[in-house]
C-alpha cells in the first residue's frame, strides 16, 4: 500500500530508511570526493585508501590486500608506486623474512592528515546547520548504522576512512 504524499515516512519503513542512507551517501562520497581533490595530484583514490588503512598502523601487505579486497599482487604494485612517490614505506618484517610490512611516511601521513581535516571541517560545516537534539540522535543512530555494518569505531585521526569490511 502507498503512503500519502503528505504522510512522514517511520523508522519501520524499510524503502524511506534505505533512501535517506542512500541519499546520505551521496552526500558523504561527494565530500570525500572534493576532500581528495586537493591531493589529486599525488594519489588516487585507491591509493588514498592504502594510505588510510597503512595509517591505522604498520601493516603486513597481505593484511593490507585483505583489508582492501584486492589480492596481494595489486596490492604490492600499489604500495610499490606509493612507496616511490616518498609516501609509503616498505621493510621486510625482521620475524617472517617471507612479510612486508608498511607504514607511512610523513609526507603520506601528511596527505592523510590534509584530505581528512578537510573531510572533517565540510561535515562539521553541515552539522552545524542541524539542531543539537538531532545531531545526538544522529549519533546513536550511526553508531547502531556502523555496528550493523560489523564496521568498527572510527578513530579521531580518521573519521569516515575506508578502513574494510575486516578492519
Amino acid at each position: 500500500m502507498a503512503k500519502e504524499a503528505d504522510e512522514e515516512p517511520t523508522g519501520d519503513d524499510l524503502e524511506a530508511v534505505t533512501a535517506a542512507v542512500l541519499t546520505a551517501s551521496r552526500v558523504l562520497v561527494a565530500i570525500s570526493a572534493r576532500s581528495l581533490a586537493a591531493a589529486e595530484d599525488r594519489v588516487t583514490l585507491p591509493q588514498f585508501r592504502m594510505l588510510l588503512v597503512v595509517g591505522q598502523g604498520e601493516t603486513k601487505l597481505v593484511t593490507l590486500a585483505d583489508r582492501l579486497g584486492v589480492n596481494p599482487s595489486t596490492a604490492m604494485r600499489m604500495a610499490g608506486r606509493l612507496a616511490v612517490a616518498g609516501l609509503l614505506k616498505r621493510e621486510v618484517n625482521p620475524q617472517n623474512r617471507r612479510e612486508t610490512l608498511l607504514r607511512l611516511t610523513d609526507n603520506g601521513r601528511r596527505i592523510v592528515e590534509e584530505v581528512t581535516a578537510r573531510r572533517k571541517e565540510e561535515i562539521a560545516a553541515i552539522l552545524t546547520r542541524m539542531p543539537a537534539s538531532r545531531r545526538q540522535a544522529l549519533i546513536t543512530a550511526m553508531r547502531e548504522f556502523n555496528d550493523a555494518a560489523g564496521e568498527p569505531p572510527a578513530r579521531i585521526a580518521f573519521p569516515l576512512g575506508w578502513p574494510g569490511p575486516s578492519a
